[in-house]
Order: C-alpha cells, then sequence, then structure tokens
C-alpha cells in the first residue's frame, strides 16, 4: 500500500482509487478494556472511541441515551413562552391563525404538525406554503398582505422567517403578530417581530442547537400542550421522525434520542401515508431505518415542492381523507421518478461543461453554472452531486425572465460556504443556509464577479488543493469477526445521519476470487477471501472499479466497506458495500 506524504504526521493515510483514506487511531488497550466492559465487538468499540467518546461517561450518555439526559425543557427557548402564550390567546378569542411553511420535507412536516396540535383545541386556523418558482422561499409581503385581507390576525412561520425583514415591517404595519419558529442560521440583524424562536440567536438559552424546523415546531408544540397538561398526539412523533432526518441536520443530541424515538413508534405499526411511500418503492422491509428515511420515503415527499405544489404534502401526511392519501402517493411516486430524470439531465449538462473544457477544473476550484432551463427545485441536488463527482463546491443557478440567477449550492467539508457569501453579500440579493449548503439570488450580471471572490476566498482557505476526497474509516476490521453479534452490536450507532454516519470500516490484505460482475454498467459485485472466509462486495455505482479488479485478482488488495444487512426473499444477510480500493 502506498502511503501518502502529509504535513500531519498523526493521521496515517492510504492513496485509495477514489479517495485518500484517513485511518483511525490505534488504542489496543482501550478498545480491548471497553470492549470487555460493555461487552461490544472491537470494531464498534474502535469507531465510537475515534469518534470522541473515550471516557466512560461519554460512551454511557451514547450508549444509553435517555429522555432525561437528552431532552431539554421547551421554556428554555428564547420567546417560545411569550409566543406559546399569544397562540393560546388567540385560540381562546378565536383570532385566526395562519401557519406559513416552506415546501420542503422540513417545511411541510412543521406545518402538519402545527396543524395536527392546533386544530384539536379549536384553533381557526389554516396553511400556506409557497410555490418555489411563483412565491420563492420564505414569507413574502404579499403573503402577509393577503393574510390581512382575510382577517389573519396571528402568523406563525415554521422552518422560515428569521431574514423575513420586509414581510416583518408589514405584519407591524398591518396589525398582524408574527411569530417566528425557524432554525436556519440568523444575519447579524434579526427581523422586530412579537415572536423570535430559533435556538441560533446568540442569547438564546437552549444548550442544544441543531434542530430542524420541524423540531422547533415540535419544541413550541410541547410547551404549549404541557402548559395545557395535555400529551401529544402521537402522529406528532412520526412528523419529527421525517423531517429531522430529510432536513440533513445532525443526528447527535436531542434530535437522535427524537429519531430514535420515532422509529421504535413507526415501526410498532406504519401508518398509512409511511405504507404507501414504502409501496411506491417497494420497499419490502418489516423496519424501516433512518436511511431508508433519508433515502427512498423523503424524496417522494420533497419531490412535490420541487415540482409541484407542496401543500398536498400536508394533507397527505395528515391522513384526513384514506382515498386522497391514496391518490396523493401515486402523485407522489410519477414526481418522484419525474424528478429523478430531470435531475439526470441537468447532471449530465453540468458534466458535459466540464468535458468541453467549459468548466475547466485544472484552474477552477469552485464550480459554477447557470442554464435557464434547469429546474429550480432539482438543481441543489444536482449541485450535491457535482461536489461528489469534482470534490469541489458548485453553485447551480436557474435563470429567470427577469435575468436573475437563482441558485443553491452545495460545499466540501472545508470549505464555509455560508461564511463565504456573506463575505461577498454586496454582490447578493438573497442569501441563507448554513456551512455546507445555501441558496441565493443574484443578478445575473454579478455572476462572474461572484464566482472571482469565491475563487480568492477558497484559495485563502485552502491554499493545498487535494483533488481526491478524504474517506475518514471508523476501525479496521476482520472477516472473522462479522457474524450477528456484530451487526447487534452495529445498532448501538444507529440511528445513522449527519454527524453519526454509519460506520466506515477497512479490510488489509484481501484477495479477489472469481471474475468480478459488472451490473447494469453501474454497479460492481465481487467475492473476496480472507482469514480462509469468502464474503460477498458489491460496489453502487463504480463501474470504474470493475476493470481495476480484473487486472490485479493476483494481488493482495484493502477495501473499505460499510458492513450491511441484505434483505432478500424474507431472508437476511449480510453482506459489505463497497466504497473504494487501495492496491
Amino acid at each position: 500500500m502506498d502511503l501518502t506524504d502529509t504535513n500531519d504526521k498523526s493521521i496515517e493515510k492510504i492513496n485509495g482509487i477514489k479517495y485518500i483514506w484517513h485511518l483511525p487511531e490505534l488504542r489496543r488497550d482501550s478498545i480491548v478494556n471497553n470492549a470487555i466492559s460493555y461487552n461490544i465487538s472491537f470494531g464498534i468499540i474502535q469507531a465510537l472511541l475515534n469518534r470522541g467518546y473515550t471516557s466512560k461517561e461519554s460512551l454511557d450518555n451514547y450508549l444509553f441515551s435517555t429522555f432525561e439526559k437528552d431532552v431539554a425543557n421547551p421554556a428554555l427557548l428564547k420567546d417560545a413562552v411569550k409566543a406559546v402564550e399569544r397562540i393560546l390567546q388567540a385560540i381562546k378569542n378565536g383570532e385566526k391563525i395562519l401557519i406559513c411553511g416552506d415546501y420542503d420535507v422540513d417545511g411541510i412536516t412543521s406545518s402538519a404538525m402545527m396543524m395536527k396540535c392546533l386544530v384539536p383545541l379549536g384553533a381557526k386556523i389554516n396553511f400556506f406554503l409557497p410555490n418555489r418558482v411563483k412565491d420563492g422561499y420564505g414569507l413574502s409581503a404579499n403573503t402577509v398582505k393577503r393574510a390581512a385581507q382575510n382577517d389573519y390576525k396571528v402568523l406563525i412561520t415554521v422552518d422560515n422567517g428569521t431574514t423575513a425583514f420586509e414581510a416583518a415591517q408589514v405584519a407591524k404595519e398591518l396589525g398582524i403578530d408574527l411569530i417566528i419558529t425557524d432554525h436556519h442560521k440568523p444575519h447579524d440583524i434579526l427581523p422586530d417581530v412579537y415572536a423570535l424562536v430559533n435556538p441560533h440567536q446568540e442569547d438564546c438559552n437552549y444548550p442544544f442547537k441543531k434542530f430542524a424546523g420541524v423540531g422547533v415546531t415540535f419544541k413550541i408544540l410541547s410547551l404549549l400542550y404541557q402548559t395545557l397538561g395535555k400529551s401529544l398526539p402521537e402522529k406528532v412523533y412520526e412528523l419529527l421522525l421525517l423531517g429531522t432526518i430529510a432536513d440533513v441536520v445532525p443526528l447527535t443530541g436531542e434530535n437522535r434520542f427524537w429519531v430514535r424515538y420515532g422509529l421504535n413508534l413507526i415501526n410498532s405499526a406504519h401508518s398509512l401515508p409511511v405504507r404507501l411511500l414504502k409501496e411506491n418503492v417497494k420497499l419490502n422491509k418489516e423496519k424501516i431505518s433512518s436511511s431508508d428515511i433519508g433515502f427512498f420515503l423523503a424524496p417522494q415527499i420533497n419531490a412535490l415542492g420541487r415540482l409541484d405544489d407542496a401543500r398536498q404534502g400536508v394533507r397527505f401526511l395528515l391522513e384526513a381523507n384514506e382515498e386522497e392519501v391514496q391518490h396523493v402517493a401515486i402523485i407522489l411516486k410519477e414526481f418522484n421518478e419525474a424528478r429523478k430524470e430531470i435531475e439526470k439531465r441537468t447532471l449530465s449538462d453540468v458534466t458535459k461543461l466540464v468535458e468541453n473544457n467549459q468548466i475547466n477544473l485544472d484552474q477552477e476550484r469552485i464550480i459554477v453554472a447557470h442554464s435557464k432551463e434547469w429546474q429550480p427545485g432539482v438543481i441543489g441536488l444536482v449541485a450535491s452531486r457535482v461536489v461528489g463527482l469534482y470534490n469541489r463546491p458548485a453553485l447551480l443557478f436557474h435563470i429567470t425572465n427577469q435575468n436573475l440567477a437563482k441558485g443553491s449550492c452545495r460545499s466540501i467539508p472545508t470549505f464555509n460556504m455560508f461564511n463565504a457569501l456573506n463575505e461577498n453579500k454586496d454582490l447578493l440579493i438573497t442569501f441563507g443556509g448554513h456551512s455546507a449548503a445555501a441558496g441565493l439570488s443574484l443578478e445575473k450580471s454579478n455572476l462572474p464577479k461572484l464566482k472571482d471572490k469565491l475563487e480568492e476566498n477558497i484559495r485563502k482557505q485552502i491554499p493545498e488543493y487535494e483533488p481526491k476526497p478524504i474517506l475518514k474509516l471508523d476501525a479496521e476490521i476482520f472477516t472473522s469477526e462479522i457474524n450477528k453479534k456484530f451487526m447487534h452490536d452495529l445498532k448501538y450507532i444507529e440511528p445513522f445521519g449527519h454527524e453519526n454516519s454509519q460506520p466506515l470500516f477497512y479490510l488489509k490484505d484481501v484477495s479477489i476470487i472469481a471474475k468480478p460482475t459488472l451490473l447494469k454498467d453501474a454497479h460492481v459485485k465481487c467475492l473476496i477471501f480472507s482469514e480462509g472466509i469468502i464474503k460477498s462486495v458489491i460496489f453502487f455505482n463504480r463501474p470504474d472499479i470493475y476493470n481495476i479488479l480484473l487486472e490485479n485478482q493476483d494481488k493482495n488488495i484493502s477495501i473499505a466497506v460499510y458492513v450491511t444487512e441484505n434483505h432478500f426473499n424474507d431472508r437476511i444477510s449480510i453482506e459489505f458495500q463497497g466504497i473504494d480500493i487501495a492496491l
């Protein structure tokens, strides 16, 4: 194996085919002692130690999550008490309340949760979700004006509103009490509103900051029901689960607790919407995981907001009418298939720009591309794929008839996109997001200037560019330890998600036996042999691996893998999902 040179002598690195592997530190004594103490497999314990859970207290807190340890009092959220009191007053006085959500799964589940909790309390309530193309993101001044014309006295945003300055001003002028509940990072100035509930405010004392919008909504409704001495409807936990996973917030702390709780709940009895979403993608597992929700279920709901009317998603999740739920499920399936095709075409457009050297990867550290033809609802997904292909931040824009560039950007772990946009906000009309992803709009004529400025930013921040992305490995494993006990212990780390990823393992000195198989010109299946044991490995979307395996059948290689359960014909087998190899 070829170890790459590195200035950081504390990290051992291997030059893989596609990635630079960062090998985990080997703490032999700690691994053995903790594996015995907790009766957990060596590979799992090594993964936990290398993720920073090195003390007994931190391991106990991680492995044995409890409500008392992980869930804080919702009253600690700044303005939460004020918001709840105003909502209860509106219900008591018969004032009309309008929920203003967003068109993604986070916004859809947040809106559905508000409706599910407030309607039974007698609230005169309705909801509004903007159309991605016609209305754009967030609460607009026009929406506030229409609400005033229809005699709404209280507006509650969910999953948006922290940057709705114009709408806030109009609400104040029209005598509407605006309550913002949001999780997006605020700018230096906050809108002037009745109440602003966002854990990212500097003077907010809530200890956990990493909620999705639906998490903030959940905390508000928890406090409201707590004030009334009532229990939340069980449906709330399903909505919290779907929105939290779909918005790719960190599955740590309180998020992890509630996602685990929600999974246990829905796996005890699938609701009609969950059952139909599973049927749409032929997901035949009895128990679904966080990964199943993130990859198969949530994208169907998201497709509505990307291509059509997100409001149908709220009605679908609330199960108001069984016939309507089944009808919307068919629409979800159709839109999701259409979304995949549009995404594929858009990605092809971008890769052709690279192949034709219109985007010069030898000179450009950031990819910026635009087209009038691209669907605004899918460019964020495509930007993520572009980052994966080229290991560079990607900004993709839809150009409107008014020559506005409305875009989505995705970044690499070492480049903070939100900070870079904030430094160049004089070129932008709007922007918002976080370090890894953001949305923005600007005049098309300003795109070249923005590109140049971002190139300057990234060269300052990352002087030495590594074309291969980093693959951070959690632990070395051996084929002899991969058994039912290992799979049982792997569940201690679940649910998998952002900042609590599925452990990535590696095996050294394995040999390829028999000829590998290329499936659908995209996936590669092979058999490996190590320690007298034969195991199956499948590489998804890595056709490049096929010829490399063929050419190196006589050599021992290292392989980076996920250890997974394969569910097929009511049988469960353990197999490796290959990510990369090193010669």
